[in-house]
């Protein structure tokens, strides 16, 4: 008797047994390896910015004098914790750029540990110009732009500059890895349309990196409120499988005991490193409409700021002084 058209049983399970086989494995091995580059990411950024506040600590009076500033009670603080919060995230990148490395087919959505780097170290440097070498005379995008008019020039002002630049080549970074890997799955070049659209969304992220790198310091008023911002925003991108995100996590986890007791702050140096990297993140993981809406959301708390006092708006609201209370040392 013949075999029917499709074939014996134990002919069909030989012909699709293997393929079977070798996906599921495939896709649970994906998944292991995301969960355990987000863990090793956090972990390493959370330990290298606790050790790196620890060694400030050790820095040469002189050293550290340079980055004291007295708080809103009136208080000395350091802002070496900025610079901390740089050397944590970078080492959480560099752990996600060995898994990237050694991971095939790797997620685009995942981050590029190349435009995280880029993002945290440029943005913490113009933090940094305005730490040390600005001035309390000009204060917010009003007062920066109110001296441009009168062609006096700021830290701020360059400093709003640089975030610019800076989050358009983090976005360029992002999106080109992104662009490569979808034409490769696809098979397909982008035609003139669609090469518009990806250039308008890739301006429009470089915006949203900015925003949220300036966002992110509108925060850094009281001790430890800028630290749960960018955790808060950074946690829910990090469960996505996103590096930046869980380095911006970890690192923050590493130095906020310091922050909540009021010993330290991220100054413009820490607070612009991390907003600009969880700016990242959330460019990482969207489109040209998710951007636009974080877009929005960025720029209605710049101009909110330049009017209303958070801090007011925080302590109005009970669950809101509760969080912005939660874990701060009382004097």
């Amino acid at each position: 008797m013949s075999s029917p058209v499709g074939g014996t049983g134990a002919d069909r399970s030989a012909a699709d047994g293997p393929v079977a086989f070798s996906a599921t494995p495939s896709l649970a091995f994906r998944i292991l390896t995301e969960v355990a580059e987000t863990a090793a990411v956090s972990l390493a950024a959370a330990a290298a910015s606790a050790a790196a506040q620890r060694l400030t600590a050790r820095l040469p009076r002189a050293a550290k004098a340079t980055w004291e500033r007295t708080n809103h009670a009136g208080s000395t603080v350091t802002l070496l914790e900025g610079p901390a919060w740089i050397g944590g995230a970078v080492s959480g990148l560099a752990v996600g750029a060995v898994f990237r490395r050694g991971a095939e087919g790797s997620s685009a959505a995942a981050g590029s540990p190349i435009a995280g780097l880029t993002v945290t170290v440029a943005a913490g440097a113009l933090g940094a110009l305005d730490d040390l070498a600005g001035t309390a005379a000009r204060k917010g995008l009003r007062g920066h732009l109110g001296a441009l008019r009168r062609r006096e020039v700021t830290t701020g002002a360059v400093k709003v500059a640089g975030l610019a630049l800076t989050g358009l080549v983090g976005a360029v970074i992002a999106d080109g890895r992104r662009w490569a890997a979808d034409e490769g799955a696809s098979g397909v070049v982008s035609g003139p349309a669609s090469t518009a659209s990806a250039a308008m969304s890739t301006v429009v992220g470089g915006a949203v990196v900015a925003g949220a790198a300036n966002a992110a310091n509108l925060f850094d008023l009281r001790p430890g409120r800028a630290l749960k911002v960018v955790m808060g925003a950074a946690g829910p991108l990090a469960l996505t499988g996103s590096t930046s995100a869980a380095a911006a996590l970890g690192t923050s986890a590493g130095v906020i005991g310091d922050d909540l007791a009021g010993v330290s702050m991220l100054g413009d140096t820490g607070a612009n490193a991390a907003g600009a990297l969880v700016g990242l993140a959330l460019v990482e993981r969207t489109g040209l409409r998710g951007r636009l809406i974080a877009l929005g959301v960025l720029t209605a708390l710049t101009l909110a700021s330049e009017r209303i006092s958070f801090t007011k708006v925080i302590e109005s609201n009970g669950l809101l002084r509760r969080i912005d209370e939660w874990g701060r040392v009382r004097p």
